[in-house]
């Protein structure tokens, strides 16, 4: 099991009762912190690194969130970075917090980038920093890198006949920026990656999983929020993830505990909080007066393994009592 420093653990432990922060709470905050999120409120990652953040900046900061919501109303969002620009002018805080890949085109660049002396922490960035001109002269934060190593050897210990693995992920900046990882570290890996598939609608989607399905013996499975229905509806990874593994019926591994619980096999799961505990301790030291430039970009550490046990017993896989002890055990929602 990977370890877990301290004031990573107490977050977890205080996650599930964490509340949005609101000015009148009876006593003056010391900052104020504009967090602007990628996704919609509801995303589970959206709500855990909010939880994080929370943990971190609950008792001095005055937080006031806002959401472009880039998987579920994509055509808004550029108009939703706006209003959050805007947004910006008026609440004047003292720091800023911006999640995943998305925000930093659509907010952070045009916006805030070299434009402004605010610090700005950046969060859940899967690109590699350069492509955004990071760090700049206001800018730093927290690189989101998938522990597919781990994932990987854990799918190994669990399943000994597994050879080879495909991507099945949407369109976007995710999705190109974990295919970049995993090409870059395959040489690495005990299992041998064959390739992506990308996917913009669910039935592109289905016909891609059909094909890797005669190809590799295990699938990976990030996201594809957001991809559409025949009738051009977003879908969530909640209604996404049953109809994939009908189709592929073999082992899926992903990379978030609520996928498992989706359905997938296993994980080694990196959390939002984690994100949200490391993009706020820096915040915190750039507004109490250390500079940005000194506050180096840095990426998630931590992981937890995760194994379905109903996923198990559907794929006829007896695991060895060892493996099930080191993992956390859930079953899949109906």
């Amino acid at each position: 099991m990977i370890p877990y420093c301290r004031s990573f653990i107490f977050a977890l432990i205080l996650s599930g009762s964490m509340v949005l922060v609101h000015a009148a709470t009876g006593y003056e905050k010391k900052f104020k912190v504009l967090v602007v999120m990628s996704y919609e409120e509801s995303y589970p990652w959206v709500t855990d690194i909010r939880n994080g953040i929370e943990s971190v900046l609950a008792d001095s900061c005055t937080i006031r969130y806002l959401y472009l919501n880039t998987k579920t109303e994509r055509e808004a969002s550029a108009k939703r970075a706006r209003e959050a620009y805007e947004a910006y002018r008026n609440f004047m805080p003292d720091g800023v917090i911006v999640s995943d890949d998305d925000a930093q085109s659509m907010f952070v660049i045009p916006y805030l980038k070299d434009r402004v002396s605010t610090p700005v922490m950046f969060c859940g960035v899967n690109a590699e920093p350069e492509s955004y001109g990071y760090p700049a002269t206001n800018i730093s934060g927290v690189l989101e890198r998938e522990p597919m190593k781990e994932s990987l050897l854990f799918l190994s210990q669990l399943l000994p006949s597994i050879k080879r693995f495909g991507l099945i992920i949407e369109r976007g900046p995710t999705g190109i920026a974990v295919q970049n990882q995993l090409e870059e570290e395959a040489d690495q890996y005990p299992i041998r990656f064959i390739g992506t598939r990308f996917a913009s609608t669910m039935d592109e989607a289905l016909k891609a999983v059909e094909e890797l399905r005669s190809s590799c013996d295990a699938l990976l499975y990030i996201t594809m929020e957001g991809v559409t229905d025949s009738m051009g509806r977003p879908l969530s990874d909640r209604e996404i993830m049953p109809l994939l593994l009908e189709v592929f019926k073999k082992p899926v591994f992903t990379n978030a505990m609520y996928r498992v619980k989706y359905g997938a096999l296993s994980a080694i799961v990196k959390t939002g909080q984690e994100h949200g505990i490391l993009s706020s301790e820096m915040l915190l030291k750039a507004m109490n007066g250390t500079e940005v430039s000194k506050i180096p970009i840095t990426q998630n550490r931590f992981g937890r393994r995760v194994l379905n046990v109903d996923a198990l017993r559907k794929l006829g896989i007896t695991p060895k009592p060892s493996l099930v002890r080191s993992a956390i055990l859930v079953r899949t929602e109906k």
